[in-house]
């Protein structure tokens, strides 16, 4: 069979035109695909923007009002304060017109959270505690600054957490009652004579007859025994446990006395006007 060279020399140069053909093509949507891109792109960024930008315009205006008035105005730290339930600052009481019920464990489970944990006295008595360890330099294996004081705050109220959880099951054994109650009289010295009394004595479960603060101590001397056992160093555990007795009588009555005149103070500086200790 014979070849024909013309018909394969227009074969090769028809071939070699599809490939060009084909190159020019590839070489016009490569830039085509970009372009196309980068168009759709802006197109997408020319409607999101402009509705973002116009959002963000609304919500700046609801947080920055043009005209604003008293309601959106941010709080002072005293309407902050004004506003936190009582319970908050001296812990759950009873007021002078509140009759004495028998509590049920719910409401004494209750109490116990509010007392150890949603009580800001509670962290300042704490406060207070580690305060003076620091002054006393104890543990001395804790040294001092702000990383000795911070160990000192939180070993104190792990001991407080211990004494507060034997005390609240010591009153549900023994049906006393856990939350102060303002004194039903007038005048500063019978107010801080029940204040101090309320340090040794609680009601029953009658509520109507006192008895003596045996789970507040007993609590008090377990939890100093436990502290020092899990401080730095060598301690006498039941020295350290009368100690906690000694603080839980002498701090007890006086955060007593606080929690008495609490509202008179609150009263002082302009909050808490609308709550009352007698109608």
């Amino acid at each position: 069979m014979r070849i024909n060279p013309i018909a394969v020399h227009n074969a090769r140069e028809h071939s070699r035109e599809i490939v060009r053909s084909e190159m020019m093509r590839a070489r016009w949507n490569a830039p085509a695909c970009t372009r196309l891109c980068l168009a759709l792109c802006l197109g997408v960024a020319l409607w999101v923007l402009p509705l973002r930008a116009q959002q963000r315009s609304q919500s700046l205006d609801d947080k920055y009002p043009e005209n604003p008035t008293p309601q959106v105005n941010v709080p002072s730290k005293t309407e902050r304060l004004g506003r936190l339930p009582i319970e908050w600052i001296i812990g759950p009481y009873i007021p002078v017109q509140g009759q004495l019920e028998t509590l049920s464990n719910a409401q004494r489970g209750q109490i116990y959270v509010r007392q150890t944990f949603l009580t800001a006295g509670s962290y300042v008595a704490r406060a207070f505690s580690a305060g003076l360890d620091q002054a006393r330099g104890e543990p001395r294996d804790w040294g001092g600054g702000s990383a000795g004081y911070g160990r000192r705050y939180a070993a104190r109220y792990g001991e407080f957490v211990v004494q507060n959880s034997i005390l609240s099951g010591g009153n549900a054994l023994l049906g006393y009652e856990p939350r102060y109650d303002f004194c039903r009289c007038d005048g500063f010295w019978p107010r801080t004579r029940h204040a101090i009394s309320r340090n040794f004595v609680a009601y029953d479960r009658s509520e109507h007859n006192l008895r003596p603060q045996v789970p507040t101590y007993t609590g008090a001397f377990a939890a100093g025994v436990l502290y020092n056992t899990w401080l730095p160093g060598q301690h006498n555990i039941w020295r350290g446990g009368a100690y906690n007795v000694l603080s839980q009588a002498g701090i007890g009555s006086g955060y007593n006395v606080v929690s008495e005149f609490a509202l008179d103070i609150l009263h002082t500086f302009g909050l808490k006007r609308g709550v009352r200790r007698a109608p």
